[in-house]
């Protein structure tokens, strides 16, 4: 495989647990409020949609920056704040610096719609 190339398991040896810890939290969110599938599915959307998946939705407002986060169209709009942050700080206290917001926001898109997929199977 070539450097710089897209791996499923980029974090296998820096951050064991990147994966569970996502599909844990996601399948926790999703199984406690359905519709947080598609919010978290939605959040990555609107992060794409803007400058690239920059992970740049998750920032907060500062006294010099407005960010996407309450911008026009998503202010009051976009969910899936918390769940995302949770997942950042379980992951900050088991690898410290090592994973990327936009990975976490990526996987936890993909992890919300197998959840949902998963929920609907018994319904």
């Amino acid at each position: 495989m070539a450097s710089g190339q897209l791996t499923a398991n980029f974090y296998a040896s820096s951050c064991p647990n990147f994966s569970a810890t996502i599909s844990t939290a996601v399948n926790s969110a999703v199984s406690n409020e359905a519709r947080m599938g598609a919010s978290l599915l939605r959040l990555h959307f609107h992060d794409c949609f803007v400058n690239g998946c920059d992970a740049s939705v998750l920032l907060d407002d500062t006294a010099n920056f407005t960010g996407e986060k309450t911008a026009a169209p998503n202010n009051n709009s976009l969910r899936g704040f918390d769940v995302i942050d949770t997942i950042k700080s379980q992951l900050e206290s088991s690898c410290p610096g090592v994973v990327s917001c936009a990975d976490i926001l990526a996987t936890a898109a993909r992890d919300s719609v197998v959840a949902v997929r998963n929920i609907n199977q018994f319904c």
